[in-house]
């Protein structure tokens, strides 16, 4: 019989400096750009968010996030088999930041790489790491959501440059005999490239386009909460279940607007959605697994319970996760 997958420990990360709005307000005040802290709140539910120090990398991050994944499940770095980190902004050009990780981490021999979906990377890094397992190629594996999209941001765009922040989320998953995660689904429609996206790359030593992230908020919104409402229906059916049967929704913290459309399709009250996007802004690849861990160390979300966790970003891309924690 094929093993299941199953999430054993989670772990989580936010660089130290903390900026409110207010904080944001006063920076950008002085490069003569408007913004407030009511105008940030109404449209995005952010308060405050966390940036990385300069010279601190996405390695950096995923480092204290992954080893207290690993101490909650009870396992050490030797025995992972598998390491994915889903990134946009990874340490270098290449190896992958997996690599580095598995480095610092102390570990060996086992798989390691990157997987690079926008703000679905979680979803889809997971999805990878459940599928390894079940095809008997992993039985051990960390799963890496890590991101400094404060090095994207443009400071003269008050519309995005108030929306991101920096931190680490990681899961450990490991072969089961009991299932953990039940269904999912990913999905993607490059049509849809030029409404997120950060069009620069390197060449020649020389950076080409334009290295800082543009959206058109609007596009998004409107693109977000329909691909949404279609995954988790999509990975409710796979499993047979429905929406009374989710315990907690975590979906990647982009917008409360968002979020809290999405529940309201799903028929689910906002106090069994996980909201962490007040407190950390939009952390891109690293925003589900921040949330998971939160929800799981605030004691709210319970072994044995079912969890959906939806992503949605940059490509276009689109996911959900269906899991018993």
């Amino acid at each position: 019989m094929k093993p299941y997958s199953r999430i054993t420990g989670t772990g989580s990360y936010l660089p130290p400096r903390r900026l409110t709005n207010d904080d944001l307000v006063q920076m950008l005040g002085a490069k003569g750009i408007e913004t407030s802290d009511d105008w940030i709140v109404e449209r995005t539910g952010i308060r405050a968010r966390h940036f990385a120090d300069d010279g601190v990398l996405g390695s950096d991050l995923a480092l204290p996030a992954a080893q207290k994944a690993l101490a909650a499940a009870g396992r050490t770095a030797q025995d992972l088999d598998l390491i994915i980190v889903a990134t946009s902004t990874p340490d270098m050009v290449f190896p992958s930041t997996a690599c580095i990780l598995q480095a610092k981490l102390g570990a060996h021999g086992g798989a390691a790489f990157d997987v690079q979906a926008v703000c679905s990377g979680f979803v889809y890094a997971l999805s990878v790491a459940d599928a390894m397992i079940k095809a008997g190629s992993a039985k051990c594996a960390l799963v890496v959501g890590a991101e400094v999209f404060s090095r994207l941001l443009d400071f003269n765009d008050r519309t995005t440059c108030v929306l991101f922040g920096d931190g680490a989320g990681a899961v450990v998953l490991e072969a089961s005999d009991a299932p953990g995660i039940l269904a999912s689904t990913l999905h993607a429609d490059g049509k849809h490239v030029g409404i997120l996206c950060v069009p620069g790359h390197v060449s020649g030593g020389a950076v080409l386009g334009d290295p800082l992230l543009k959206m058109d908020g609007q596009a998004v919104f409107k693109l977000a909460v329909g691909v949404l409402e279609s995954a988790a229906r999509t990975t409710l059916a796979k499993a047979g279940l429905t929406d009374a049967d989710i315990d907690w929704l975590i979906p990647h913290q982009a917008n409360i607007r968002i979020m809290q459309s999405t529940a309201r399709k799903l028929k689910m009250p906002m106090d069994k959605v996980i909201v962490t996007v007040d407190q950390h802004g939009n952390t891109s690849a690293a925003s589900i697994p921040l949330a998971l861990d939160a929800g799981v160390r605030s004691g709210r979300v319970q072994p044995g319970q079912t969890v959906l966790l939806e992503g949605v970003g940059g490509g276009f891309t689109w996911g959900a996760v269906l899991l018993k924690l």
